[in-house]
């Protein structure tokens, strides 16, 4: 005799939930094909939003490091063009050094380093050097290095510069170097 296996409760619950896992995981599949979830969708964002991120870090470190480049290359060119300004100067000089060696001529040599003393100045002026008149002016500690103080010479003199023992000077207006001065008290 043969026995037939009857399907029992169990196997039949089986059946079934695999049945419906398949359905809903086919008919699952299709809406996902169709729109992306909203875990999808923020990842992608997400994806995005750090690719830029790493394109602006790339960017600025570019930046920072083309920057740092020009300010050092502009630092060792910065004096170049006071310099090539001041050859002439320089040029002078030598042919002022080699006249007062051969010469006995002062009146000459006087002329000659004037001369080049002229030139300096007008040089330096065009680069935008601007000398501080100090000596009659209240003293300032903005512009000026107080050296010593000395009774007043006369009552007008009192907290006023008496006398500059170092110039002071402007570069385009802002100041490179104070003028050391005598103040009256």
């Amino acid at each position: 005799m043969e026995e037939q296996v009857k399907p029992t409760d169990a196997m039949n619950e089986t059946v079934n939930t695999t049945e419906t896992e398949e359905t809903n995981t086919a008919i699952g599949t299709e809406e996902v094909k169709d729109e992306p979830t909203e875990i999808e969708k923020l990842t992608l964002e997400l994806a995005e939003q750090k690719d830029k991120y790493l394109r602006l870090l790339a960017d600025f470190d570019n930046f920072k490091r083309r920057s740092a480049k020009e300010r050092i290359e502009y630092l060792q060119t910065a004096g170049k063009e006071v310099i090539v300004g001041l050859l002439d100067v320089l040029d002078d000089s030598e042919r002022a050094e080699q006249q007062w060696t051969s010469s006995s001529d002062v009146e000459q040599i006087k002329q000659g380093v004037s001369l080049v003393f002229n030139k300096l100045r007008t040089t330096l002026t065009a680069k935008g050097l601007k000398e501080m008149n100090a000596k009659g002016t209240d003293f300032n500690a903005d512009l000026h290095e107080a050296i010593t103080e000395i009774p007043a010479p006369t009552p007008e003199l009192v907290d006023k510069v008496v006398d500059e023992v170092t110039k002071g000077y402007y570069l385009n207006d802002k100041i490179i170097r104070f003028a050391k001065v005598v103040v009256g008290k």
